[in-house]
């Protein structure tokens, strides 16, 4: 069963070494099953109309749900079969907090939900996704690594 170390090595890579993370420059916390991420609102981030964009609430809820999935294997990456969301609305200032969590898991493949919220709490988008174990090992290669520098 995944541990503490395990979603440690999850935070460091997802912050670490995923390189659109340096742009974006999220906050993750993994739990068993389990998984926020939080951005803070900008304006690089708006589309025409002065709100962010729903690329944005799209990697939120498919990094929270992605990362809840991957909290339950230890031995290789997670891919994301496919993903739906509701843009319920729009953000323009603030932090945008996404939890996502796991509701099935079976041999083969696992299904997560992920609820995006602003700063206030209130929902501003959800999504759904089923997910499935790659060929990937988790090591040193996607940057999960044994020892933290």
């Amino acid at each position: 069963m995944p541990d503490e170390e395990h979603y440690r090595k999850l935070e460091w890579m997802y912050i670490h070494e995923a390189p659109i993370n340096k742009y974006y420059k999220p906050e993750i916390k993994i739990a068993e099953g389990y998984a926020e991420v939080k951005i803070k609102s900008d304006t690089k981030y708006f589309h025409a109309a002065n709100a962010v964009h729903g690329s944005v609430y799209f990697k939120m809820l498919d990094d929270a749900a992605f990362f809840a999935v991957n909290s339950l294997v230890d031995d290789v990456f997670v891919l994301t079969t496919s993903f739906n969301i509701y843009l319920l609305r729009p953000v323009v200032y603030g932090e945008i907090r996404a939890e996502g969590r796991v509701v099935s898991n079976s041999r083969k493949s696992f299904v997560a939900e992920a609820v995006l919220f602003n700063e206030k709490g209130k929902e501003i988008a959800r999504g759904s996704g089923s997910f499935v174990k790659s060929n990937i090992p988790l090591d040193e290669h996607v940057g999960y690594l044994k020892e933290r520098p």
